[in-house]
């Protein structure tokens, strides 16, 4: 008997799909190309169920959405999230294979591990949706956080806030997710943006 929740592999045409598959890994070079880990499920004879791997390789032309249907970066995908994949046919024969990735909608996330940041807001787009904080005590120490639709802004007293509402110079203690991109900023999740 099959407990195991992941989806398996269905070819559709030229393009192949996973619902449900298990992300393994993530390398993430900038926001729009990367390769993203994926394991699935395989019925073999006897009913026995073999877990593989494919690596999907992430361009400026793959859609990433979560499971509200919006546009994400590849950085915001972690280690233990379930996604659904629709990517080409066409893979190398290596191990893992690997093949082009077309969409990837993240269904759900882990349970988020924070870290906080404390530092003055000095760059915000609204429309790219991040803001850019660094250290007061060391100007060189910056750091990008990316909002999404699940990041909460409160002020002082703990009271919710817009966005819109932060400005540069405004300090901030920002909770937000563990990793960190190797980039030059380094950039991670908000969950949590409050003015201090």
């Amino acid at each position: 008997m099959n407990n195991d929740p992941r989806g398996t592999m269905i070819q559709q045409g030229n393009t192949m799909r996973i619902n449900n598959g298990f992300v393994e890994d993530v390398s993430c070079f900038n926001n729009a190309r990367g390769q993203i880990l994926v394991s699935y499920a395989v019925q073999e004879r006897n009913n026995i169920t073999s877990i593989q791997d494919i690596q999907l390789n992430i361009g400026r032309g793959t859609v990433i959405l979560n499971s509200f249907g919006q546009r994400m970066c590849l950085c915001c995908i972690q280690a233990g999230s379930w996604v659904n994949a629709t990517f080409s046919a066409r893979m190398t024969r290596s191990i893992p294979p690997q093949a082009n990735a077309f969409l990837v909608t993240v269904l759900r996330s882990p349970r988020p591990s924070s870290s906080v940041t404390i530092g003055r807001i000095i760059m915000i787009d609204f429309d790219n949706n991040f803001l850019i904080t660094e250290d007061p005590d060391n100007s060189d120490n910056q750091m990008k956080f990316i909002i999404t639709n699940t990041t909460s802004f409160t002020s002082r007293f703990g009271a919710p806030i817009r966005f819109s509402l932060l400005w540069p110079g405004q300090m901030v203690r920002i909770t937000h997710a563990n990793f960190q991109t190797p980039s030059i900023l380094p950039q991670t999740t908000a969950f949590n943006v409050q003015l201090i």
